[in-house]
Parts: C-alpha cells; structure tokens; sequence
C-alpha cells in the first residue's frame, strides 16, 4: 500500500507575517514551518501503517520553494519513509486551483491507493484542496475526519457535526482530509531525527510532471491579493482602579460602550 501524505510549508502563525510587493506572503520576512494541521495528516498515515498495513509505503509530498524541503524533513523525522518536493520558480503565486493541478500530477505520478490532507492550511486556511484533488483525479473525497481507518481496500472516516457523527466509506483509491480532532501528532524521536538524514527525498521540477509554466502561478492565478492593509499597532488597554468600589460600574461602562453585552 502507498500513502501520499501532503505537507505545508508556512510561515510561523506566532511570529510577524507580510505579504511582498506582488501581493504574495512573504516567507523570506518570517520563519517556516510544517503546517500544524499537516502534521495530523502524517500522524494518521503512520497510524493506518502501525494498525495493519505493515507494508505501507508513506511518501511526503510538498510543493514550494528551497525551503519547503523542512516540510519533509519534519514528516520525515515523524516516520514517513521518503519525500518528492516539487520546486519549480513557474509556481510562485499559485492559487488553490493550480495548486492542485501540480499537485494532482504529481500524485497521478506516484500512483499511490491514499492520499492524505489535513483538513486546511494555516496560512491560506481555505479548506478547499482535497475536494479539488479528489475532483482533478475521479476519487471519491472523504473530508474533515476525526477518525481514519483503512481495511480490506476501504477507507472509513467519522465526520464529526454539530449534532451528530456521520460514518463515510469509500473504495481506494481515495483523498481524505483530516481534522485536529483525529489524534494528537507525535514528536519526532531522536532515533526518527537522526534515521531522517537516509532517507530519500527527489525533487520534481513542472518539466517532471509534463505541466506548461504558464499554466500556473501568480499570471495564470484565479484569485489575487490587490490591496493589503497592515494590522494597526495594539492600543493601550483603560486601566480601572477601583480603590472606591466604582470597578464594576466602569466595567459595565465600557462592555456597554463596545457592545459587548
């Protein structure tokens, strides 16, 4: 069996983000990272590894520039057992559309029976990917899952409601998104660290998966950011010293005068 786990490279949601001249983040200002939530998708890949399908193959799969490749290398450290990084200059700007059509070529390519996302990114946090994978490769979507099985060329997922659970099955080959409710992701061991260095990571260029250039990035985007605004600076909070009992009534005040009541 083989699992196509996708990974994000983004910048760290705690530090400073902003976007470069061409309306595009700026990931040189800002340090990167493994997206939070693609770490659960590479935890439930090892898991469907561990629970029955020892001869599972786990691929990770990024596309981004130079230094997505610690994408890899942290899902990598976590267990998979290779990596294809997909760096190529023609793709700075891809939207969510053409993200997926080099995506989807590439796990066209690898022919894996499963691919698995998490269930949105934390810097574009639009959700919508695996829904576009699944549709660019005919296989059945099972989306948001907070728990993942796979057995007998079915996967299962239980998708979790406001008020109810649901159980979806489908055949494999299949594309399933999961949630931050699917477990919690494992640190890397130090015996995961130091075996990551052996394992083989290629990198594919647009020219590898036979796509035209100018079929992707920021020309050939749907959707573009035009205008940016920086966050204004944080004001000082009112500080109420409430040394004659007035506390409450100036707390009143000010939920009323913000409408927070």
């Amino acid at each position: 069996m083989k699992i196509v786990a996708l990974v994000k490279y983004v910048p760290d949601a705690t530090g400073d983000r902003e976007f470069a001249d061409d309306g595009t983040v700026d990931r040189e200002g800002s340090d990167g990272l493994l997206s939070e939530l693609d770490e659960y998708a590479v935890e439930q890949s090892l898991l469907i590894k561990e629970n029955g399908e020892d001869d599972a193959e786990i691929i990770a799969l990024t596309l981004g520039p130079d230094d997505a490749a610690d994408a890899i290398k942290r899902a990598l450290q976590m267990g998979a057992d290779s990596g294809v990084h997909i760096n190529d200059e023609a793709v700075h700007g891809s939207d969510a559309i053409a993200t997926s059509a080099i995506l989807a070529a590439a796990i066209t390519k690898l022919q894996p029976d499963l691919v698995v996302c998490g269930m949105a990114s934390t810097d574009g946090s639009m959700g919508v990917l695996p829904a576009m994978l699944a549709e660019r490769l005919d296989w059945p979507a099972l989306t948001f899952a907070s728990e993942l099985s796979v057995a007998d060329g079915t996967a299962t997922i239980r998708r979790d409601g406001d008020v109810a659970s649901q159980t979806v099955q489908a055949q494999l080959p299949a594309v399933v998104s999961v949630t931050d409710q699917s477990g919690e992701a494992r640190y890397p061991s130090m015996k995961g660290i130091l075996g990551a260095k052996k394992k083989p990571v290629d990198e594919w260029s647009l020219d590898d998966l036979e796509l035209a250039g100018a079929a992707v990035g920021r020309e050939a985007a749907w959707t573009r950011v035009q205008e940016t605004t920086p966050r204004p600076p944080k004001q000082a909070g009112t500080v109420v010293t409430d040394s004659d009992g007035s506390g409450a009534a100036a707390l009143a005040d000010f939920l009323t005068a913000g409408k927070y009541l």
